[in-house]
């Protein structure tokens, strides 16, 4: 049985004095989830919000000034996840960042493999907070699929798994996992994600794991509210359950969420299952977006 087993986080943003606490904190969390023999770990969007603790008061209430500031720790933010992902011998989706790109802030996701690679995905589909109050602004229309030896994922973003149009192009060119990193504030929009991720796992045939921020963190106009649930889904249809929840965390519950994902059940249900979603969604793909295929 080809399988991998995902850990998805239900993650609270928290204020560091140090660059040095921070990756201690970060450190615990890692060694967690590979004592549970998770081999694929998924943080939520936004989460690296928390390095503004590390900004003056000033800087840190000034949203269009993080973007900014955070760039002066990309690289060693990218050197630490890059290192664990390697010496543990797992995969990362690291917690999302604004980063500068052309003198545009976009929104990225980066992706560490087990053998050292480092790739990105960018989120295509603002919310109005990002869009209106935080110029927030669409990465390129390229939808990646990280392959591995052993299985093949993408990733979109918070509001971008509310559209049918990136999980389609990501099933199409082979991803068997759609990775939906979140950040919500109220229960109605954490809700909207759940309901967008499992409708995306319904179209495509194919696992959808959400992580998200929990709890709140007054101290930052980006992230101050924030309600969270982490969760593992699938089709409900010929080897899942009846409602396609596979796993579910207690909401604003700080901790990881695990599941074994089967790997051969999406073969499986592709073309034996009660209806062929699959079939029918990828034979009309949206030309809009770009797929990359990213060997990992």
């Amino acid at each position: 049985m080809a399988s991998v087993k995902v850990a998805s986080a239900q993650y609270p943003i928290s204020f560091f004095s140090s660059w040095l606490d921070w990756q201690k904190h970060m450190d615990r969390w890692i060694e967690a989830a590979v004592a549970e023999q998770a081999e694929l770990l998924v943080f939520p969007e936004y989460g690296a919000i928390e390095l503004t603790s590390l900004f003056g008061e000033n800087d840190r209430q000034d949203l269009t000034y993080l973007a900014r500031g955070l760039s002066v720790y990309i690289e060693e933010f990218k050197k630490y996840f890059r290192k664990q992902a390697v010496q543990n011998n797992i995969y990362i989706l690291a917690p999302s960042i604004p980063v500068i790109d052309h003198e545009r802030v976009v929104n990225r996701a980066f992706v560490f493999s087990s053998d050292g690679k480092v790739d990105y995905q960018d989120k295509h589909f603002m919310t109005r907070f990002e869009d209106e109050d935080w110029k927030v602004q669409s990465g390129e229309p390229i939808i990646k699929i990280f392959k591995t030896k052993s299985f093949s994922f993408s990733v979109s973003i918070c509001f971008d798994v509310e559209f049918p149009g990136p999980a389609q192009i990501a099933a199409g060119n082979g991803a068997q996992i759609l990775l939906a990193p979140s950040c919500t504030e109220t229960l109605k929009g954490l809700h909207r994600v759940h309901i967008g991720a499992r409708a995306r796992a319904l179209e495509n045939q194919f696992f959808v794991v959400v992580a998200q921020t929990i709890l709140d963190s007054k101290w930052s106009p980006a992230v101050d509210i924030n309600t969270g649930q982490a969760a593992v889904y699938g089709p409900p249809d010929l080897g899942f359950t009846d409602d396609g929840v596979l796993a579910q965390g207690l909401i604003n519950s700080e901790g990881w969420v695990y599941q074994d994902l089967n790997l051969d059940l999406i073969a499986e249900v592709r073309t034996q299952g009660a209806v062929f979603n699959y079939k029918y969604n990828v034979e009309q793909l949206n030309p809009h977006f770009t797929a990359s295929i990213v060997n990992f």
